[in-house]
């Protein structure tokens, strides 16, 4: 049927307006006679399609519709469905934006409109349908309106996700739609004022699991992560009982899982979920028979969601979580600022310890050695410190270590020895007719074990021109007791060369003075704590009549000496001087305890009462003025 002579109707706009289409456009009308004048064979196939149609009026009104359409409508005859609203049946004005499509294509403004809608049958199911509506031939004939059931396929979607979104061993959320969650609940929080705008995670790992793993198989390894899953999912349960709703747990992989707090009213919140999860796990789990007990480390973290971001709440988790395990396992951890802070100026300095060498951002100081007997400068130990461009100077504790674990102690120690050589030379020359000085230079273990130390020896004292006598190497007593093989050929090599090896901090390891004699040392360094027992004030001591536990008259209320101190140390200097050694004591800051120390024996002497570390210029003075060091 062709419309009617009069306009067309205005129909009710779902926006709360009237739409008013231009041209004629056919009038509703029962079944496939509505219809525009088509060819019984279109009309035919329009009516038999399997795609369900209808045909829609410029006014929004439909003209017919085939039996597909009725049938998926929950209607019982196609004529059923002329005279409605054709966005009511399908939902096109649920939103804004597909309304005004929706209108553009009615007005033959736009080519086409694509979009999926969930719609109710009146059964009670719903169903999601895919919906186009395309214009007619000619603009004003109306639009087709198409609707394709996608129900199957958007479940097979859903399925799909499911199983890429979740672990398939313990059928928890896995790390994908765990980040997912997350960013939601922080974008959430910051758009919204309905909750506390704060997040809590707790990020665990099972102690020990990859032994069992090892040992039993990994079958018995997912029965474990399996029943893991179950009590965390009970403490988030139950941690979400009468709150508005209960964490998010899920496996980020391997032994790795979280749980993801929104919405937290604080650190003790996270922190007893925490203490729940620890709890849950101490009891036994019976797998099969097999009777496996389990502990987990956790690290927790909870703050603000402003000016947090997924990947940052992560790394800080992440980092917690490494400290709970060295702190000792099968704890709980939570993330403290100023120890991450700490954590990154260590990698910093990490990062930047090698491209530090090439810059040569290094310098050396030298503290002197001085005879006990005379005061006099007898060598300089040469002290590392690194002038950082971003932390300023640092003393050798904050970035030796380091250098020893990432083997930049190798080419550190070889521009180290150079340098100091090259001082110790230069200071020879200035001073020509006068005893030259040593230098004493520190040697890492890993040096001995990574490069050629006694090749790279050989050559700095050729490039420098010191003689091997005035080079003294330093190493610990820890390094030293107990090694055999190359170290110790390394040092016999270096002590046949001329080259002194001393024993630094010693007292403070092993002190096995018997292996002792059957190194190549020539010098004892005695550590400064067993210096620092010698509290006596000038004129007092052993031999002015204090004994152990009593007070010294006129010491003005120094504590008495701690004589255990003195006689190990004497002790120490007799054998050492028995076995051909000298002695240097550390850390000697008093004209009391370098009176003492005379008198018992040490041959030179260390520290602040002597001078602290100093630039090369400032032992040149110290030289130059030929002040004895009393």
């Amino acid at each position: 049927m062709s419309g009617t002579s009069e306009g067309p109707a205005p129909a009710p706009d779902r926006m709360g307006q009237t739409v008013t289409e231009r041209g004629a456009g056919p009038s509703p009308a029962p079944g496939g006679e509505g219809l525009p004048a088509l060819a019984p064979a279109y009309r035919s196939a329009f009516t038999a399609a399997p795609l369900a149609m209808a045909v829609v009026a410029p006014d929004g009104l439909v003209v017919g519709a085939n039996a597909t359409l009725a049938r998926l409508l929950g209607e019982t005859r196609a004529d059923a469905l002329a005279g409605r609203v054709a966005a009511d049946l399908v939902d096109l004005a649920a939103d804004p934006r597909t309304w005004q499509a929706y209108r553009e294509v009615l007005r033959g403004r736009q080519a086409v409109l694509r979009c999926t809608r969930r719609l109710k049958h009146p059964d009670g199911h719903s169903l999601w349908a895919q919906v186009t509506v395309t214009p007619l031939t000619g603009g004003d004939q109306g639009v087709l309106l198409s609707v394709a059931d996608i129900s199957a396929r958007r479940e097979l979607q859903a399925r799909l996700r499911h199983l890429q979104m979740h672990d398939p061993v313990t059928r928890l959320p896995n790390r994908s739609l765990f980040f997912e969650r997350l960013t939601n609940a922080l974008e959430t929080a910051l758009t919204t004022d309905a909750g506390t705008g704060r997040v809590g995670l707790c990020y665990l790992d099972l102690d020990g699991f990859k032994a069992i793993n090892d040992t039993l198989g990994h079958r018995v390894g997912d029965r474990l992560l399996a029943a893991v899953a179950e009590r965390l999912t009970r403490c988030a349960d139950e941690a979400g009982f009468n709150r508005t709703g209960a964490p998010l747990v899920a496996r980020l992989g391997g032994d790795e899982f979280a749980l993801l707090v929104e919405n937290s009213t604080g650190t003790e919140q996270v922190a007893d979920l925490a203490e729940a999860v620890l709890t849950a796990l101490q009891a036994p789990f019976d797998l099969s028979g097999q009777r496996l007990s389990v502990s987990a480390s956790i690290g927790v973290v909870e703050r603000h969601a402003e000016g947090t971001t997924a990947t940052g709440l992560m790394q800080a988790a992440d980092t917690t979580l490494y400290w709970a395990k060295a702190d000792g396992k099968s704890r709980w951890t939570l993330f403290d600022p100023e120890r991450n802070a700490h954590r990154m100026t260590r990698q910093a300095l990490v990062s930047t310890l090698r491209p530090g060498i090439e810059r040569e951002e290094f310098v050396l100081q030298y503290q002197p050695l001085v005879g006990m007997s005379d005061g006099q400068v007898r060598g300089v130990e040469a002290l590392v410190r690194w002038d950082h461009p971003q932390f300023g100077m640092l003393s050798p504790n904050r970035f030796v270590g380091l250098a020893e674990e990432d083997g930049s102690i190798v080419p550190l120690g070889r521009w180290i020895l150079r340098t100091a050589c090259r001082q110790a030379r230069r200071w020879q020359l200035d001073r020509p007719g006068e005893p030259p000085l040593f230098v004493s230079v520190n040697v890492a273990v890993r040096q001995v074990w990574d490069s050629d130390l006694v090749a790279d020896v050989a050559r700095i004292l050729a490039e420098t021109g010191l003689a091997p006598e005035l080079l003294q190497l330093e190493l610990t007593e820890s390094a030293l007791m107990g090694s055999a093989g190359r170290p110790i050929k390394a040092l016999q090599a270096l002590s046949d060369m001329g080259v002194r090896i001393a024993i630094d901090d010693f007292g403070t390891g092993y002190s096995n003075l018997a292996y002792l004699s059957r190194l190549p040392v020539s010098v004892l360094k005695l550590d400064g704590s067993f210096v620092r027992g010698f509290q006596y004030e000038d004129g007092a001591g052993a031999g002015a009549g204090a004994g152990p536990g009593t007070g010294v008259p006129g010491d003005g209320g120094r504590a008495a000496p701690n004589a255990a101190d003195e006689v190990i140390v004497e002790a120490m200097v007799q054998l050492a001087h028995r076995l051909g050694l000298s002695v240097t004591a550390e850390g000697v800051e008093t004209a009391a305890q370098a009176a003492r120390l005379r008198r018992i024996g040490c041959d030179t002497g260390q520290g602040w009462l002597y001078s602290r570390p100093v630039p090369p210029d400032r032992i040149t003075t110290l030289l130059t003025e030929n002040a004895a060091l009393l």
